[in-house]
This record gives structure tokens, C-alpha cells and sequence, in this order.
């Protein structure tokens, strides 16, 4: 499992989807599901694959997501350095 700080620096941003969904036993009724992720825009895979998940193994219908996507890091923000601090 790579940490959040590798997860970045790969390209990954924090995705957030608001999943409106029906109740099973009352369709008329719209339930509200938030799930956040790091994910790669603009192909989404952490998401695509969790909607999946949804519409194969969950019994309440998806009506629809809504999402945003926030890069953490951009490539002008970060940079190497190369230095030692020697504290005594």
C-alpha cells in the first residue's frame, strides 16, 4: 500500500463523490452516500472501480454522483533538495 505522500507525488488528488442512491424497499426515496479517495483525474480508476462495486454487489440503485477533484500537490510546488542539517 503506498502512503498519501507517495500517492501524491505519483499525480494523485483527493477525489470526493456526493452518491445518491434509492432505497430498495422505497425507490422513491433518494439515500446520500460520500466517499473520498486519492485517484488519478481524469480517468478516475479509484471511483470507476467503486461504482462498479455499487451497481454489482449493492441492491440500492445509483441515481447519480456528482464529484470533485483537488490535486495536492502541483509539480511547481514540489522540488528535491539535496542539504544536510547536522544538529548537535
Amino acid at each position: 500500500m503506498n502512503s498519501e505522500m507517495e500517492l501524491m507525488l505519483k499525480g494523485y488528488g483527493l477525489t470526493t463523490a456526493q452518491i445518491l442512491y434509492r432505497l430498495p424497499d422505497h425507490p422513491s426515496l433518494l439515500q446520500t452516500y460520500i466517499w473520498q479517495h486519492y485517484d488519478l483525474a481524469p480517468d478516475f480508476p479509484e471511483m470507476r472501480g467503486f461504482l462498479r462495486f455499487w451497481q454489482d454487489k449493492i441492491e440500492g440503485p445509483l441515481h447519480s454522483v456528482t464529484y470533485v477533484h483537488k490535486k495536492m500537490i502541483a509539480a511547481s510546488e514540489w522540488r528535491s533538495l539535496k542539504g544536510e542539517f547536522i544538529l548537535h
